[in-house]
């Protein structure tokens, strides 16, 4: 077990951006993607924009593996649509919270 955390360390960190603009998009579109620092970037760039920030690393990977401005394929609809439901929550809340 303790060999497993070791190799864990060396992982980069990754880290994808996605956009969606119905009705001109089907689907969310991958938008940025990056390892290591580039990654660190990308999660800046979305604290700075005040952009919703959701930690998937299995879902990462995945879309990680496509190339940028792709839709979104159907057999991850799924699992967008998860991030789309914790994005809409998100953004209630902040309205909340702004009205208080």
């Amino acid at each position: 077990m303790q060999n497993h955390r070791r190799l864990r360390k060396f992982i980069p960190k990754e880290a994808v951006a996605l956009t969606y603009h119905p009705p001109r998009d089907s689907s969310p579109r991958l938008t940025a993607k990056g390892q290591g620092e580039l990654a660190d970037r990308i999660i800046e760039l979305a604290r700075i924009h005040n952009v919703p920030i959701r930690q998937d690393a299995d879902l990462v990977h995945l879309l990680g593996k496509l190339e940028l401005e792709t839709e979104i394929p159907p057999t991850l609809y799924k699992v967008i649509a998860e991030i789309l439901a914790f994005i809409y929550f998100v953004n209630e809340k902040k309205k909340t919270e702004n009205a208080a």
